[in-house]
């Protein structure tokens, strides 16, 4: 791996890419890991089928694993959905398969674990490629070439260094020498709205993250989470932060799926536009006197979560970043730029602020991407500003739904308050 980071370097070819913006993303090569043996008949997967599915209950119990190392583009028309993205009894369906794996000391026929999982490990339409855990090429009656005994872990991204990749690899190896000796046994979660509202934001990927090495290390395998803090602040980059009377306020970029429109015709041939124009950041504060002080975006009052550490809240707020000519509401407009204030109950006042922009605050645009990481800072750094507060009383705002009846209790969509 180091010496095709290296050897790419000398032809010119780099992992690093940077949007308009400054944003450093991936560059939209695949990192898949592929996982066999050099013949079909010397498979872990054939020779052991509960080994698979201990992968599949692994990582539908931590979407951490789904969405850390994935691309910008994840959700159920993505290329490397998950199974609970597609359908909603697919989980119900997964736990029947896997009860109906054999013993792993009987004789099990090659062809067993296809027929029991080939169905399900699909995306929306079908496709037996495009999903996560691909085993199009496990034990396929198609053709030869699908009878290799392989099986593909798709949600993987390159990253911008050979050292991330190589962390990437060591988690998969340690996966499977976990559950080599030791079945996982778990039962499968139905995360339902959960999946789409608690996961999208770097707190609960982080926290899930260390519940998935803590499981690992129960099975004798030591992996130390902060080796992927560099994919924790890859995936999800701090915007700014701000520190108010003891209040830390802290944004950061989080996850978004995009909606795919309806298809219509184009000039190649029938076309579906992907809706990019919804983000999603996160909101965390330390030290808040929940009973006291309330914080604000845009005059609505953001939902609050307790992580479990005393006067530490985490919240994301949904918005419209910008308006392109096709998307999802048309008639909603755009948001930015984000204004957040915290609220002190008592004299109704706010006590400070920052301000978020999706573009530069001054409106200068640019059609050139940035040519280094320094070029890149500076965009990201002018979209922050700590200047903000809302002076003067604040007497009345609006409070999101209820958090017992809302169907994603954590995030706050402002479209729903246009």
């Amino acid at each position: 791996t180091e010496t095709l980071y290296e050897e790419a370097r000398q032809c010119r070819l780099g992992t690093d890419k940077f949007d308009l913006d400054g944003r450093h993303t991936g560059t939209g090569g695949g990192n898949h890991v592929v996982l066999g043996s050099k013949t079909p008949a010397d498979s872990p997967f054939l020779r052991r089928p509960d080994m698979l599915g201990s992968m599949i209950a692994f990582w539908n119990n931590h979407p951490s694993l789904s969405y850390l190392f994935s691309s910008r583009f994840v959700g159920p028309t993505s290329q490397a959905p998950r199974p609970d993205e597609s359908r909603r009894d697919a989980i119900y369906e997964m736990e029947i398969a896997i009860s109906r794996l054999p013993d792993r000391d009987h004789f099990t026929p090659p062809w067993m674990v296809d027929r029991l999982f080939r169905d399900l490990l699909v995306d929306l339409t079908g496709n037996t490629h495009r999903a996560e855990i691909c085993i199009d090429k496990l034990y396929s009656p198609d053709s030869a070439t699908g009878r290799l005994g392989l099986v593909e872990l798709r949600g993987f991204e390159m990253p911008p260094h050979a050292r991330m990749s190589l962390a990437q690899q060591l988690l998969v190896r340690g996966v499977v020498a976990a559950f080599w000796s030791r079945p996982y046994q778990t039962p499968l979660t139905h995360w339902e709205t959960a999946l789409h509202d608690r996961f999208m934001l770097p707190h609960f990927v982080w926290k899930d993250l260390c519940d998935a090495t803590a499981e690992l290390g129960q099975n004798g395998i030591t992996v130390d989470p902060n080796w992927f803090a560099p994919h924790h602040e890859f995936r999800f980059p701090m915007l700014g932060n701000v520190c108010y009377q003891d209040v830390q306020l802290s944004l950061r970029s989080a996850i978004e799926p995009w909606y795919v429109m309806g298809e219509e015709p184009g000039g190649s041939g029938t076309t579906r536009f992907v809706d990019s124009s919804i983000e999603r950041l996160e909101l965390l504060l330390d030290g808040l006197d929940i009973t006291r002080f309330r914080v604000l975006c845009n005059g609505i009052q953001v939902p609050l979560h307790s992580t479990g550490i005393q006067g530490q809240f985490v919240a994301g707020v949904r918005f419209r970043a910008w308006q392109p000519p096709r998307c999802l509401h048309p008639t909603i407009g755009v948001h930015s730029p984000l204004k957040f204030d915290i609220l002190d109950t008592r004299c109704h006042q706010s006590i400070g602020g920052c301000t978020y922009h999706v573009a530069h605050p001054g409106g200068r645009g640019t059609d050139r991407f940035p040519i280094n990481a320094n070029e890149a800072e500076s965009r990201r750094a002018a979209r922050f500003s700590f200047l903000g507060m809302t002076g003067g009383p604040i007497e009345s705002y609006q409070a999101p739904p209820s958090t017992e009846v809302a169907p994603y209790p954590v995030t706050l969509d402002l479209r729903r308050f246009c």
